[in-house]
């Protein structure tokens, strides 16, 4: 069996790809442009990718492709009619990056609340050593316990971030996007409510007709002055232009981004016109990437491509 990765760099340069090879005969591309597919996938039996984008117009030269292997959950990068129309097979990874992405949360979450990036810089400008007192408290933060944290997106980060969250103990309330994610464990609100009453407002959801633009000034304006809103679900939920006049316009304490509305990040984008740095934190689209997640999705990938060779149905969207 050939098979070829089109984007191993996405997954990082770090990552062990050799249990890959136990499928058969592997061929590394670190990336792909558009214009070099067709060539790179034609005699290959299996295409492993990331991002690139699959269709009719490359892989209509495939005469012996049986799957597409995601390295990744969303799929919208590939022509699923097409390939079902021509019985390709096509795999992709959930459940991977969950702890991964929920640790990422707080992370952000206390860079910002406990200002280390300002406590950090103080120390290593050497203005501390000049300092005549041993502590210096320029910047006033306050306690998780008793904050309430807003989840908006219940599913299995969601979850996992809810589980922190009550660990330091923060109460939550989650606002379930689909309808559909209902939970005893906690309180759903409407969205309404949760940006109302949210010290904390954190978005764990999917990016479709019901998220698009979810949260603009409309919904920033609603928040508590002293909140905090984070986003680690998809770019385009939040308005990152109505973000960053929120922000100049001090309506919240500070933001943290770990995606956003076009990655890489647009050299124009409003978020670059924060005038307060610090209220702003954005990191880019690592969230999912810890080196246990990025190992676990190559033992998915490989067990997706075993689960074909015996003809079972693994992780399959068709």
């Amino acid at each position: 069996m050939k098979i070829g990765i089109l984007d191993a760099a996405t997954v990082g340069a770090d990552l062990d790809l050799s249990p890959l090879k136990k499928c058969g005969e592997l061929i590394i591309y670190e990336l792909t442009a558009p214009e070099e597919i067709v060539e790179r996938v034609k005699d290959l039996d299996v295409i492993i990718t990331n991002k690139v984008v699959l269709g009719e117009e490359n892989l209509k030269e495939c005469t012996h492709l049986k799957m597409i292997a995601l390295l990744a959950t969303g799929y919208n990068n590939i022509d699923i009619q097409y390939a079902k129309s021509k019985g390709i097979a096509v795999a992709n990874v959930a459940g991977y990056s969950t702890e991964s992405v929920a640790q990422h949360t707080f992370a952000m979450l206390l860079h910002l609340i406990e200002h280390l990036g300002q406590y950090d810089e103080y120390v290593k400008s050497r203005q501390y050593a000049d300092s005549e007192m041993f502590t210096y408290i320029a910047w006033p933060y306050h306690e998780l316990n008793g904050k309430v944290l807003g989840i908006v997106g219940l599913g299995a980060i969601g979850r996992a971030v809810a589980r922190i969250a009550t660990a330091f103990g923060m109460e939550v309330v989650y606002y379930s996007t689909s309808g559909k994610n209902n939970s005893d464990d906690y309180k759903r609100v409407s969205l309404e409510e949760l940006l109302k009453i949210s010290d904390v407002v954190s978005v764990h959801a999917p990016y479709n007709e019901q998220t698009h633009h979810l949260i603009g000034y409309e919904q920033i304006v609603q928040m508590k002055r002293n909140a905090y809103l984070l986003n680690l679900g998809r770019g385009n939920i939040i308005v990152e232009a109505d973000l960053a006049r929120a922000l100049n316009e001090e309506l919240i304490l500070g933001a943290g981004l770990d995606v956003l509305g076009k990655e890489p990040i647009d050299h124009h984008n409003a978020l670059f016109e924060v005038k307060d740095k610090n209220r702003l934190l954005i990191t880019p689209h690592i969230a999912w990437a810890s080196v246990e997640a990025r190992n676990q999705l190559i033992q998915e990938v490989v067990m997706n491509i075993e689960a074909l060779k015996r003809q079972e149905n693994r992780n399959r969207i068709v």
